[in-house]
Order: C-alpha cells, then sequence, then structure tokens
C-alpha cells in the first residue's frame, strides 16, 4: 500500500475543510501522460467499490487497483522550500523521471 505522512495527512485535511460539502476522503492515482508516461494525480472523491481504502489518523485515502500496482510501497509527503510547496511522491517502482519532474516511467 502507500504511506501518507503527517505533514501529508496534515495538509490534505487543512484543504478539505475549506471544501462544501465535506469531500469523502482523498483520491491517490497513476494517469497516463507527461513526457514518462505517467503522472501522479490527487482530488478529493468517494470511493467505489473496487478501491483500496485506507484510514491515516482519520483521513481517508482511495486508491483504485490499477494505480496501486505502480504505487505499492510509495510515500505521499508535503514539502516547503525556498522554491515553492507542495506534495511529493517518493516512489520506490518508478525507473526514470522527465526532466521537469512532473512525469515517470516504471
Amino acid at each position: 500500500m502507500i504511506n501518507v505522512t503527517p505533514k501529508a495527512v496534515e495538509k490534505v485535511k487543512e484543504i478539505m475543510a475549506q471544501q462544501t460539502p465535506l469531500p469523502g476522503g482523498l483520491r491517490v492515482a497513476v494517469v497516463g501522460g507527461g513526457c514518462s508516461g505517467f503522472s501522479y494525480s490527487m482530488q478529493f472523491d468517494t470511493p467505489t467499490a473496487q478501491d483500496k481504502t485506507l484510514e491515516v489518523d482519520g483521513l481517508k485515502v482511495f486508491v483504485d487497483p490499477m494505480s496501486l500496482m505502480y504505487l505499492d510501497g510509495c510515500e505521499v509527503d508535503y514539502v516547503e522550500t525556498l522554491e515553492g510547496s507542495g506534495f511529493k511522491f517518493n516512489n520506490p517502482n518508478v525507473k526514470h523521471t522527465c526532466g521537469c519532474g512532473s512525469s515517470f516511467s516504471v
């Protein structure tokens, strides 16, 4: 499965609290596209019957079976640097990333 760091959970909950109506949870997925073939997707959503659902400190995270193949062992973190802030995926399955860092291949 995937690991969501406490800092990432805190940031997602902060953003979720601003949504009306309150979302059911966070969907993390891998979608086709980008220079290297795949990119990550995060959005507020509700679960489907096929999803793997995990709960991290009260945050429900939904992952579809296809994405789970590419995200197994992945860590989702939230980082703040001088260049900016955002969610970062540390994925041990990635073999190559594009120059801009927004897509990957396995």
